[in-house]
């Protein structure tokens, strides 16, 4: 059956546009619009769609209040948020999210409407086959109904299905810390900032360690995570700066639109370096950018954690840091919003334990105080 999606946008222009791009996405059917959020609300009653995109700043009722209204309902509806790439949009971009949105994509500044165009419906196709799997996952997890689940989503049975998604699975390897880290790397993307939002925030102040972060994001996007999780965390969270120095309590985010490396400066401190080198996995920040610059400049003093997101950056460059001993750790498929990065690691062979995302926390943190596994 299709992904039947409602378009929820003030601007006339824009809900024709978004409806457009997805009609031209296989196995989905935009089954109406509404010009603000009350009468999205309404029509999500109504009409019952898998799907809500929703522009955040609309009259009547803004999508933070449709998004509280929805939760408040129970409603089994995934809300995809539009947003404008600006500070504000950020920062509501982010409230959006921890309210329960399933991901955002920004509103295209394409040079002609054809080029706007494609980047919807590239956007949109990413993040609905993201969300059409997460259905498919969540079904089969649902008790009473693993047999048709598991037939949905193509696989041999439901007794399968259900194991491999266990959230106590064994890890990968078996192999306990060789050392106690110098600084933790997190690599996430679709679903990150709620993911971090449960990772970052039990960690004491006195970790002891730097954390480095890359998220998927875009400029100006990555200060509004920065700011919302250093709300919440213990540890100092900043976006990083060029030349920055990496600090034991610190958690340091990739800005958006940068690669971000580590280096180690001329007093030997190691350094927080940005640049404008190009893009990886269709991705800059990059995960794979972070990963290998840790295995360059610090061999064996890392320890990395992969957490859900689309795709599979991250994979080469946790190869390269395994070389050198370091400790990985994978979020399991069942708290995950996108199984794509940490599947991508865990199927090749590089991560040392699968956990489900709350009890992450306490792993990094055993390990960083050196109490092993």
């Amino acid at each position: 059956m299709p992904l039947r999606v409602l378009v929820a946008d003030d601007s006339s222009l824009f809900r024709r546009a978004v409806a457009e791009a997805l009609s031209n996405i296989p196995d989905v059917e935009v089954v109406g619009s509404a010009p603000n959020g009350r009468l999205a609300l309404q029509k999500v009653a109504d009409l019952k769609p898998d799907v809500l995109t929703l522009d955040i700043e609309m009259p009547e009722l803004d999508g933070l209040a449709v998004l509280e209204a929805l939760r408040q309902a129970s409603s089994t509806t995934s809300v995809i948020v539009i947003s404008a790439l600006t500070q504000r949009g950020g920062r509501l971009t982010m409230q959006a999210l921890e309210k329960g949105a399933f991901d955002f994509i920004t509103k295209p500044q394409g040079k002609s409407a054809e080029e706007s165009k494609a980047t919807l419906v590239r956007e949109l196709t990413l993040r609905l086959r993201a969300l059409s799997h997460r259905r498919q996952i969540r079904n089969i997890l649902q008790p009473g109904a693993p047999v048709a689940a598991a037939r949905a989503s193509g696989q041999a049975g439901a007794a399968g299905a259900r194991s491999s998604l266990r959230s106590d699975r064994p890890a990968s390897t078996g192999r306990a810390p060789s050392s106690r880290p110098d600084v933790v790397l997190i690599g996430v993307s679709t679903g990150g900032p709620v993911a971090l939002m449960r990772v970052l925030p039990p960690l004491p102040r006195d970790l002891g360690v730097p954390v480095v972060v890359v998220q998927h994001m875009p400029p100006v996007f990555t200060q509004s995570l920065a700011e919302s999780l250093g709300s919440k965390c213990t540890l100092q969270v900043r976006e990083a700066a060029d030349g920055e120095k990496l600090e034991a309590g610190r958690v340091l985010i990739a800005p958006g639109g940068k690669q971000l490396r580590l280096v180690t400066g001329p007093d030997g401190a190691l350094r927080a370096q940005t640049t404008d080198d190009p893009p990886e996995n269709n991705c800059r920040p990059a995960v794979d950018y972070l990963f290998r610059s840790a295995a360059n400049n610090l061999p064996g003093r890392s320890m990395a954690v992969i957490l859900t997101g689309m795709g599979s950056d991250g994979t080469l460059g946790l190869r390269l840091l395994r070389r050198h001993g370091c400790f990985s750790i994978a979020q399991d498929e069942s708290t995950s919003v996108v199984f794509g990065m940490p599947k991508s690691a865990i199927e090749a062979g590089l991560v040392d334990v699968v956990l489900p995302i709350d009890a992450i926390a306490a792993k990094i943190l055993a390990i960083v105080k050196g109490r092993g596994t």
